[in-house]
């Protein structure tokens, strides 16, 4: 039997699954994978060094896949902001239809969106600013908990209650993100009032994921302990993955009264991006979630979802056979 949720209605897709839109990670050959395996393939825009270079992208993934795909467009604290404006100009003039939103201060961005008929999912990592995004008229929100990769905020609330509170306050679908990676876990944040999943950290280990080998080694070879937070002191929290790099960002914030500029040659994004391309896993900063202790393995993303699928009906199935009806 199928999972029908007003995500796979909405977006046309078989599996209530959503890849993040990883920097470096979210690329035309892992987005079609994902896509044509029943789930969402997404690009990230700022990947890309132009939106010349999105729209040729976009192109490149139209003829790997004739299933729905997205694009993410995340606003990031920065002196010299890329030309977002651009980016979603490209993206919709290629006719892209569903974005992903992520940052702060998505107004004009989601308002370009719905003007142009596109579906826009948001993530968020509180239910207030969830709230907010609701009254900007996104489509769907993403709820990103403490145990996701990237930034999580600044509250440190995980999942479980962030879902269990947007099941009681959101008016529009909102789908689970943070510390899901297998079908037990897509089956929980359904049973909390979730419309699907977003998955990254997991999406980074499949065949299809343009990361080095040894990096999805690495992934196969940690556990939930194998991650850090960095950038605490400066109240910009992200989740990385633990090597000497990470360990260093944290040992010179800890000295008190660190700035940006103290760790900015260890946490540049061409570092990071090099350790997916050499392999060296404690070369830079790169994003893992604490999804990546419920990760042994490295599948297609066609094996990823049919597994997911199939593990998820067991599972409710399962569930079904604990509610009895008791007889007096």
């Amino acid at each position: 039997m199928p999972i029908v949720t007003p995500l796979t209605k909405l977006l046309g897709i078989r599996v209530p699954v959503i890849q993040g839109g990883m920097q470096w990670v979210g690329v035309p050959q892992l987005a079609a994978a994902v896509s044509n395996a029943g789930g969402l393939g997404i690009l990230t825009a700022l990947t890309q060094p132009s939106p010349d270079a999105l729209r040729a992208a976009i192109r490149e993934t139209r003829k790997l896949t004739s299933k729905p795909f997205g694009v993410n467009i995340t606003l990031l604290p920065a002196i010299n902001p890329p030309d977002y404006a651009g980016y979603a100009r490209a993206a919709v003039e290629e006719g892209v239809k569903i974005f992903e939103t992520a940052g702060s201060n998505p107004g004009e961005l989601i308002k370009y969106f719905k003007s142009n008929g596109c579906i826009v999912v948001h993530k968020c990592t509180t239910i207030r600013h969830a709230k907010s995004a609701e009254k900007l008229g996104v489509d769907v929100l993403s709820i990103d908990g403490f145990e996701c990769a990237g930034h999580p905020g600044e509250d440190d609330i995980g999942g479980l209650v962030l879902l269990a509170r947007a099941a009681k306050e959101l008016e529009v679908p909102f789908i689970a993100s943070g510390g899901l990676a297998d079908g037990r876990g897509l089956a929980a944040a359904l049973a909390l009032g979730a419309a699907g999943a977003n998955m990254g950290t997991r999406f980074m280990c499949t065949v299809e994921s343009p990361i080095h080998q040894n990096i999805k080694d690495k992934i196969v070879a940690s556990t939930e302990r194998d991650t850090i937070h960095i950038f605490r002191t400066l109240h910009n929290t992200a989740r990385v993955f633990k090597n000497k790099v990470a360990v260093e960002v944290v040992a010179i914030e800890k000295r008190g009264n660190a700035k940006f500029s103290d760790v900015q040659h260890l946490v540049s994004g061409a570092r990071g991006r090099l350790v997916y391309e050499n392999g060296d896993a404690d070369y830079g900063i790169w994003s893992a979630g604490i999804a990546v202790g419920l990760i042994d393995d490295i599948p297609t993303c066609e094996e990823l979802l049919k597994r997911l699928e199939r593990e998820v009906q067991e599972i409710v199935g399962g569930l079904n056979r604990i509610v009895v009806s008791a007889k007096l």
